[in-house]
């Protein structure tokens, strides 16, 4: 089982002409581009493609041959999850609705201003979740746990044309000065946003079983989480039809001071929302132990 390089495709000439299509034709215009250029990643990324395959075929108990056009969609929804996220942080983002459900508990933290931690994952489009938080977090009491291992020429193209968020970023260092900025914001009562299912080389590991088989999951925001004073929150934003988006907001109720419970009902929260919208598991890389298959 191989961890997560922290590396994402593409060119920026790719994200420069899907945004002329959105700018000049059109959201659905890009979707539409988007058919084919999925198709060419799903044909030459032979390894995300086969993390797909596996995870429809083996997790989800699919036949093959479903499993392989499952795969191909899998990789259409991740291609329009990337469209939306560059529509809505160039200020496009009255082309979209939005609902909350369980919103209130987030706003509920901020107002109290006690502190807390929110884990997302891997699934929907967790990277707009920043421009939810903007619409309640008035004081930029929130902190987003992020890597900055995007290849630089895209990520400078894409901050040019993105509008800036009140949301704080905290980037994960390999010297870990990270840790002394998370404990800096909670003195602060503020809150952190981490993804809870990827993890790097080297890094502490929690395994735990997810859709039927055993998984390892970054330490850090369950042992964290689980010994603050604070509530603990999981938070997922789904893509939905027609270009709406759901925020899903559940507060975590577990053993205290026991990071392999939290770790078990976050893997609970994953697998209730993977039911609903199961083309919108986004790891592609060797996410479960195959050593026994």
């Amino acid at each position: 089982m191989a961890q997560w390089e922290g590396k994402s495709k593409g060119l920026v000439l790719g994200y420069k002409i899907f945004i002329f299509f959105i700018n000049h034709l059109g959201i659905r215009a890009a979707y539409v581009l988007l058919l084919f250029v999925s198709f060419y990643f799903f044909i030459f990324s032979p390894k995300g493609t086969k993390t797909s395959f596996y995870f429809f075929h083996k997790r989800l108990g699919f036949s093959k041959l479903k499993s392989f056009f499952k795969a191909y969609k899998n990789v259409f929804v991740f291609g329009q999850t990337l469209i939306d996220k560059v529509a809505i942080s160039s200020g496009l983002n009255n082309r979209f609705t939005y609902d909350h459900d369980g919103g209130g508990a987030i706003k509920k933290l901020l107002k109290e201003k006690k502190g807390g931690i929110l884990i997302s994952a891997h699934v929907g489009n967790f990277e707009i979740a920043e421009y939810f938080f903007s619409e309640v977090d008035i004081n930029s009491q929130i902190n987003l746990v992020t890597t900055d291992n995007e290849r630089r020429a895209i990520k400078e193209y894409l901050e040019s044309v993105s509008i800036k968020s009140s949301i704080k970023f905290i980037v994960i260092e390999p010297d870990m000065s990270h840790i002394f900025k998370i404990n800096n914001a909670l003195s602060n009562n503020e809150l952190i946003c981490f993804t809870g299912d990827r993890y790097f080389e080297g890094s502490k590991t929690l395994t735990e079983n997810l859709l039927g088989k055993e998984a390892r999951f970054p330490a850090g925001p369950f042992l964290l989480g689980s010994r603050i004073k604070a509530p603990v929150i999981f938070v997922y934003v789904m893509k939905e039809a027609n270009k709406h988006y759901h925020l899903y907001a559940r507060v975590a109720k577990f053993k205290n001071r026991d990071a392999q419970d939290l770790l078990k009902k976050y893997t609970e929260s994953i697998e209730d929302i993977l039911k609903k919208y199961p083309y919108q598991w986004f790891n592609y890389f060797d996410f479960w132990d195959k050593s026994s298959e």
